[in-house]
């Protein structure tokens, strides 16, 4: 089976000339690619997919999964944060959301392939091997010049990958390695971004032989990678990132983007209830903690004098005299000549990792 990398200047992907003839004769339209835009810009009344999934028909399965990613976030143990204090429950659920979402997210998918029968979503036990050649190949080539090459994945490897989700399309033997995002907000000004791309290429490479091999003889000729953002900001399809409101094209199946849409609405609602319930939490804390401070005040008027805490009381003039009648020079080290300019002894540096001080 030979695999390349498509020229299209608008995709990331590994393509067969052979699938993609087929693709043509078959649907009597453009091979689907990252970079195909035509059927995105068509009218959302009319379908593009020979699949549909409407909201109506999943609700129940969606709200199932809202449901336990509600309760795995509320049911978690914050950790005592002397920063925080109070507010360590808010920002427990907060960290505990930007996880549950991703996960969300791709158990959404997973269900709402179901509409396309020709459809394999791959979630369990998918570390891909991150193969040397591999790597080498996409950090020294453009990855439009990798057309033809597919490496076995039992070669020698720097560690592995592990994709959120592998989408298989039986019918077209295609592959989509995907990476679900909360939003890549965070990735903005970062290098993660770019390292992560060159994971998903360098296990793009490998992807074919690994699922002849691992997956009961599943054969695929066409690899694609996608960051799919969530927060579905402006995609870039040359750069391998999609948002989440064009996942129907990656699926085929219409209704896929509008199901998610909802389920991402209905869970901010519960998630925004949870905060809130926690916000009220921690501010009837707050107004416990003035009520004793005013009633600190109220039994230390202003006037009197200030309680040191680390000494007797002593007033500010007090102190003064105290420190003129010890100024004689001297200090507790010794008297100090400033002219004095002795030549520093060396003195044998030791450096190391920190230990112990032995016990005297």
């Amino acid at each position: 089976m030979t695999t390349f990398t498509s020229a299209h200047p608008n995709g990331e992907v590994l393509r067969s000339t052979i699938a993609a003839s087929a693709a043509i004769t078959a649907s009597g339209r453009r091979p689907f690619g990252f970079g195909d835009r035509a059927t995105i810009a068509e009218p959302p009344a009319l379908r593009r997919h020979p699949h549909l999934v409407r909201f109506r028909d999943v609700e129940a399965d969606l709200d199932l999964l809202v449901d336990r990613a509600i309760a795995a976030i509320a049911d978690g143990e914050p950790v005592e944060d002397e920063i925080l204090g109070h507010y360590v429950n808010i920002a427990s659920l907060v960290r505990a959301v930007s996880f549950r979402e991703g996960k969300l997210l791709e158990q959404a998918v997973e269900r709402l392939a179901k509409a396309n029968p020709g459809i394999l979503v791959l979630t369990q036990s998918l570390k891909l091997p991150l193969v040397k050649a591999a790597l080498e190949a996409v950090s020294g080539n453009d990855w439009t010049q990798l057309d033809g090459i597919k490496l076995d994945c039992e070669a020698p490897a720097r560690g592995s990958y592990t994709p959120d989700l592998i989408v298989v399309n039986r019918v077209r033997h295609t592959a989509y390695i995907l990476d679900l995002k909360r939003s890549l907000a965070s990735y903005g000004d970062t290098s993660r971004l770019e390292e992560l791309k060159m994971k998903m290429m360098a296990g793009a490479m490998v992807l074919p032989d690994w699922l002849y091999k691992h997956h009961k003889r599943l054969m695929v000729d066409t690899v694609g990678v996608a960051i799919v953002d969530g927060a579905s900001r402006p995609s870039d399809h040359a750069a391998g990132i999609w948002a989440l409101s064009e996942i129907d094209d990656l699926l085929e199946i219409d209704g896929v983007a509008m199901c998610m849409a909802e389920l991402r609405a209905r869970f901010g609602r519960r998630v925004r209830e949870l905060l809130e319930t926690e916000a009220r939490k921690a501010l009837s804390v707050m107004g416990m903690s003035l009520t004793e401070a005013a009633t600190a005040v109220a039994a230390n008027p202003p006037g009197k004098a200030p309680i040191r805490l680390n000494g007797p009381s002593v007033s500010y003039e007090e102190q003064q005299a105290l420190w003129r009648e010890d100024d004689d020079g001297c200090d507790d080290l010794g008297c100090f000549d400033e002219a004095e300019d002795d030549e520093a002894e060396p003195v044998r540096i030791r450096v190391g990792f920190a230990r112990r001080p032995a016990a005297h």
